[in-house]
């Protein structure tokens, strides 16, 4: 690569000169100036970031040594005295409501869906932009919510039969959300408005009313109705109308279709669900990251014999009830997710030869960029109260956060920008931040818009932080822990105690089965019915489907309920050792199986590919959304089990070759796809997930990073010497 040179630090040589063309000076920003001042943060943070990096580790040696000494099981007591006396577990201080200022209403009031998408993919940038509503119609028509009995299958043609489930399905809709003063939507043939009421007419020609006459709150048609707009529980409803649709003709009410607020904000990945391992890959994100910022993102792909371009949507226009223009986002609002404090990137080297902190470059860079729409210099603003929503992930405790909030402060006053514009997500995913949530929260009082679980990587750091105190339980036994639940409680918990309520999400994880949503629909409302006013969804039906609960659920009614000053502490300290590590040989084999096939299908495509998050087989062939934090929990369970001597390396190497042939079969009609077998030592992929298991005890925390970006790199390096020769 090629750097240009400037005071302490070097900018490789295509980033710098876009960053100059395409940033900067559509900003009218001066670029010496900004990269003298970028440098001068650079070098005021980098040493803080070291540290704190050090201090990880020194914890994590005093816990492994405690552990290797002493039997927790029989001194949980003096095991929370340690954790204090080392400073893991930190002295709460008070609850200090928090005070962030200009929230959009999407995070402060409104509950609903929120998607996830790595930034890298244009395409699916733009999806879930753009899945701010959706068809409901189209969700169930093309999921397993119909089911696909003799006769109602969905076919290459539109079935009129499904139809027919469909349209019921979404009349039954209508009416829990918005019932008629008599009779049913099902009944319906007209809908008109009179006076600014919405009058329907039934079947039996009676008219009728809404029983909440303010739940009408817009329409479109002047002569005849071709929309109806109702809100509930703060979440728009369109019903559309079109006699001459092909839906609507079959509809006696000519109802089309039922579109409603689905993704009411994304979340735009850098992190877990990208392969971002240098420069170029950095570039290609911002790039994306800038498009959806000045509102010019396009990509253009192949359906069929047709060639399609994806563009952002336009707001939706409608009349209110009174008949004057009413608009309202026809996007998702968009938060980008900077990766943690960790890791680095060649994008730009210190004056020792050191690659940047990659977090501090994040920060920089994804708020520079966001300033597009923050000025107006875009064709589809974001935030329309003027905020730039970052989430920060993998940070350790309140020290951490309070770094992360410095930064913020410093790329303001770099950006010129006012105190507290750029907003904070805050990942619960980390042992050291759970157990000290509401410190943390303190920290950023004045930016925290989000907090949010994920049992994933916090199941990866619980397996790493008490590596030595035993063998833990089996991975799918880990959901029916008592930390666990512990864990999920507490975040609803801290952060209502705190005052997040009206100001700030409360977030849970993603659904990972993106095929299975008829399983979504049934599982899934357990998240606002926790408290939660938002929860992960990983595809634009997905977050379609999962807004259906928020309207089954008054996610405000369900806070006032929870008992927000109970000490869940102790629970979460419950490590989740195994009663008697005593499972049968099948069994053992079984859950490496499991472990290997997982690390396997996922790693093949992220090293060879560089794809970081997508639809992985399992070893049942049942599709799973993942991402890194799969890698974290599967790698870190079988080198708990190498490490107390549950299994053996032959054992784990054996079933990594069986593995890695079941893999390739099931990838067997990609024809990008590298096979791992016979040759697993010559394939990069299989070496990478090998050494995630075997060198899996000593890497930092457990995270997979490190491993995967060395092996990346070598696979670029092969395939620019193939192209190359």
């Amino acid at each position: 690569m090629e750097y240009v040179d400037h005071g302490s630090i070097q900018i490789e040589k295509t980033l710098y000169h876009w960053v100059n063309e395409h940033v900067l000076r559509g900003l009218q920003m001066d670029a010496p100036t900004f990269w003298t001042d970028f440098e001068k943060l650079i070098t005021a943070f980098t040493p803080r970031n070291r540290a704190l990096l050090e201090k990880r580790d020194e914890l994590q040696r005093q816990i492994s040594s405690w552990h290797e000494k002493n039997d927790w099981r029989a001194q949980k007591e003096e095991y929370r005295q340690f954790l204090k006396d080392i400073g893991y577990l930190e002295e709460p201080k008070s609850a200090e409501p928090v005070e962030p200022q200009n929230v959009d209403d999407e995070i402060a009031k409104q509950a609903g869906s929120q998607l996830v998408v790595p930034l890298d993919n244009a395409r699916y940038a733009l999806n879930a932009a753009n899945a701010r509503w959706g068809s409901l119609y189209d969700a169930l028509y093309g999921s397993d919510i119909i089911p696909e009995e003799p006769g109602y299958e969905q076919g290459d043609s539109y079935n009129p039969k499904r139809g027919e489930k469909v349209i019921e399905f979404g009349k039954k809709f209508l009416d829990q959300i918005a019932p008629l003063q008599k009779g049913s939507h099902a009944d319906a043939v007209h809908y008109e408005v009179q006076s600014g009421t919405l009058i329907i007419t039934l079947a039996n020609e009676e008219k009728t009313t809404l029983q909440r006459d303010e739940q009408f709150v817009g329409y479109l048609g002047q002569d005849s109705l071709t929309s109806v707009l109702l809100e509930h529980h703060q979440l728009h409803v369109e019903v559309q109308i079109d006699p001459s649709h092909p839906v609507g003709k079959t509809d006696q009410a000519h109802v089309k279709d039922i579109v409603i607020e689905a993704a009411l904000s994304t979340l735009m990945d850098c992190e877990d669900s990208v392969t971002a391992v240098d420069a170029e890959d950095k570039l290609h994100i911002y790039q994306n990251w800038l498009g959806l910022m000045r509102g010019d993102l396009t990509s253009t792909f192949k359906r069929g014999d047709r060639t399609v371009t994806r563009r952002l949507q336009e707001d939706k226009v409608f009349l209110d009830r009174h008949g004057n223009e009413m608009t309202l986002p026809g996007r998702s609002l968009m938060f980008i997710r900077n990766v943690g404090h960790f890791m680095q990137n060649n994008a730009i080297l210190l004056e020792d030869g050191e690659e940047v902190y990659e977090g501090i470059l994040d920060g920089v860079m994804t708020s520079l960029i966001a300033k597009y729409s923050i000025e107006g210099h875009t064709s589809h603003l974001n935030s329309r109260k003027g905020s730039i929503y970052i989430v920060k992930p993998k940070m350790h405790g309140s020290e951490e956060v309070a770094f992360a909030n410095d930064l913020f402060n410093a790329i303001e006053d770099l950006l010129g920008l006012e105190r507290y514009t750029i907003k904070m997500g805050l990942m619960d995913e980390e042992r050291r931040t759970s157990i000290n949530l509401q410190n943390c929260i303190r920290e950023i009082r004045h930016r925290v818009v989000f907090i949010n679980t994920g049992f994933l990587d916090r199941t990866g750091d619980e397996i790493h932080t008490s590596m030595e105190a035993g063998p833990m339980v089996r991975k799918n036994d880990m959901k029916s822990t008592a930390w666990l639940k512990a864990y999920e409680q507490s975040n609803v918990a801290t952060g209502l105690r705190n005052g997040l309520k009206g100001k700030a999400q409360i977030g849970k994880g993603m659904w990972a089965m993106p095929n299975e949503m008829q399983a979504m629909l049934e599982q899934k409302i357990a998240h606002p019915q926790s408290g939660a006013t938002t929860a992960w969804v990983p595809s634009p039906t997905a977050a379609t489907i999962h807004a259906l609960h928020y309207h089954k659920v008054n996610v405000e009614e369900v806070q006032r309920t929870i008992d927000t000053e109970r000490d869940y502490v102790d629970d979460m300290l419950t490590i989740p050792l195994a009663e008697e590590a005593n499972w049968t040989e099948e069994e053992i084999i079984e859950e490496l199986e499991n472990n290997a096939q997982s690390i396997l299908g996922y790693v093949v495509r992220w090293i060879d590919q560089g794809i970081g998050c997508s639809t992985v087989p399992d070893i049942n062939d049942i599709g799973l959304m993942e991402d890194r934090a799969t890698l974290r929990i599967s790698s870190q369970h079988i080198a708990n089990w190498l490490a107390h001597q549950v299994c053996t390396e032959e054992q784990v190497r054996e079933v990594l070759e069986r593995m890695a042939q079941k893999v390739d079969e099931q990838n067997r009609h990609d024809p990008l796809y590298r096979p791992m077998a016979p040759n697993y030592d010559d394939s990069v992929a299989f070496l990478a997930a090998q050494d995630l298991i075997l060198k899996g005890k000593e890497q930092p925390n457990g995270y997979t990073e490190a491993i995967l970006k060395k092996y990346r790199l070598e696979a670029k390096k092969r395939a620019m010497s193939m192209h190359a020769s």
